[in-house]
């Protein structure tokens, strides 16, 4: 069996994805999305497993327990990975794969798996949980004529009132 540490690092190098190996087997790194542009991630080589932890968004500002539930019932249909909470309500993807099973081709499914929830989930926690932040944001643009560029994705609900 090859030390997985080796794996992921050689994943990491053969898909040029920049990282740190902040301490003996622990490494970060960004994963680059489309509407999520990065999704920061850390894997964690324990005694008998690779631990994932990806930021996904800051704890909502309104409708929390709207959010958390939407997230969970999207647990159901996801592969390898599951949303979660911290301490502080801050949303993350997280997983455990055994060393046994920690090569290229499963690294590849589970951090693609990563890349496409975190990117396919962050406009519909945004809508959920910072409405009223985005709706003020969109307000003070237009009325002072800047860019709206960055809300694009929420234009159809903005502009429904």
């Amino acid at each position: 069996m090859s030390d997985p540490a080796d794996v992921v690092r050689t994943w990491l190098r053969d898909n040029e994805v920049e990282f740190e190996e902040t301490e003996a087997r622990q490494f970060s790194f960004a994963l680059p999305g489309e509407k999520k542009l990065q999704t920061p991630v850390r894997l964690d080589l324990g005694p008998h497993a690779l631990g994932v932890h990806a930021f996904v968004c800051r704890r909502p500002d309104e409708q929390f327990e709207r959010v958390y539930r939407w997230l969970l019932e999207r647990n159901m249909r996801m592969y390898a990975v599951a949303f979660g909470i911290d301490t502080h309500g801050d949303i993350y993807l997280d997983a455990r794969l055994p060393l046994s099973s920690v090569n290229a081709e499963d690294l590849d499914r589970l951090l693609g798996s990563v890349l496409e929830y975190a990117d396919s989930a962050f406009n519909t926690i945004l809508e959920l949980g910072f409405e009223t932040s985005i709706r003020k944001e969109w307000e003070w643009r237009i009325e002072r004529g800047e860019s709206t560029a960055n809300l694009e994705a929420f234009r159809g609900w903005l502009e429904s009132d």
